[in-house]
């Protein structure tokens, strides 16, 4: 068995895990331990400092892709609410108030195969008008597999990171989506990265996939080169194929985090949707690899309260931003 202690300060020193055989003893082994070692990883590599990202839902439903798990696509039938692009005074009103909170990323996220056309220019005027007014504040974007002169008219407004989940392994996301591959999903994350963007890219677990997709996908997101990975718990929505799942366990929760950060030591590993299912917040998360979380309303489900999420942070000792 694995000592996880010795293999953590290795990957400290410079050892990367490069191929799933060297994972397999994390599935199986005493939770505390991988989570120690994932624990002292996160430390040496991010420090003590926790960020925070809120989104907004730019644009909700009629999503042309067939995705599983998704409340916004026009295919699954779950009653959310549906508009257009935002107003831009909406955006900058909206960011502002998590600015006034401190969150280190905003980001706008708009559902759809893609953001062109007079949505691609509302929101190249948001972002543009956010990074004037709010010039302490990272942006990010989430639009889907756009052109490349798309990532550049948002790189030139202002955005820093693009956000597109690769969502599984590759041999697992045919079985949660048909209206376009994995390989589109690279593609459109190393268009990005030609125009000089970081990634945030990460996925969901609890979709009946197996531990070795997780361990793939982890690997897959090391390759990418994602400074971001945001690890969602899947809640299943009524009128999705998935609604039926059954929900993750904690502990099964507590060790995905922690083989991701085992395996991208230097990425912050962000925990997305699924954090309530932890009675107190999550904190074990953030002492399992976690170094970054989304604070405030999800897309379509409600999120943590960021001023909760502030003060549990700060009384476990990790340093937040100051209010913008």
């Amino acid at each position: 068995m694995t000592d996880f202690k010795r293999l953590a300060e290795k990957i400290i020193t410079g050892k990367r895990i490069c191929d799933k055989t060297a994972c397999a003893d994390m599935i199986r082994c005493d939770l505390n331990e991988l989570m120690h070692g994932a624990n002292r990883i996160r430390e040496h590599f991010c420090g003590n400092k926790i960020d925070l990202c809120s989104i907004i839902n730019g644009r909700s439903g009629r999503c042309s892709e067939d995705c599983k798990f998704c409340a916004q696509s026009k295919i699954n039938h779950t009653g959310i609410e549906e508009y257009s692009f935002l107003p831009v005074e909406e955006i900058v009103a909206d960011c502002g108030k998590y600015a006034a909170k401190g969150v280190d990323r905003y980001s706008i996220v708009t559902a759809g195969r893609t953001l062109d056309g007079r949505d691609l220019d509302r929101a190249a005027e948001a972002y543009s008008k956010l990074h004037q007014k709010y010039p302490g504040i990272k942006l990010c974007g989430s639009h889907g597999l756009m052109s490349e002169n798309a990532f550049q008219r948002l790189k030139d407004a202002g955005v820093e990171m693009i956000h597109c989940n690769i969502e599984s392994s590759p041999s697992f996301f045919p079985k949660i989506c048909t209206t376009h591959t994995f390989d589109e999903k690279i593609k459109a994350i190393e268009t990005a990265k030609r125009v000089g963007l970081n990634i945030c890219s990460g996925g969901i677990i609890g979709m009946g996939e197996t531990w070795e997709d997780r361990i793939e996908m982890a690997l897959e997101t090391a390759e990418i080169g994602a400074c971001s990975i945001p690890i969602n718990t899947l809640i299943p929505i009524p009128g999705t194929p998935f609604e039926e799942l059954q929900q993750l366990s904690r502990e099964d929760i507590l060790r995905t985090v922690s083989i991701f950060r085992y395996i991208n030591p230097e990425a912050h590993i962000r925990i997305a949707a699924g954090r309530f299912l932890f009675p107190d917040g999550g904190k074990q998360l953030f002492r399992a690899g976690a170094s970054a979380t989304i604070t405030g309303d999800m897309l379509t489900t409600t999120g943590n309260n960021t001023e909760e999420d502030r003060k549990m942070l700060t009384d476990m000792g990790f340093e937040l931003a100051a209010p913008h």
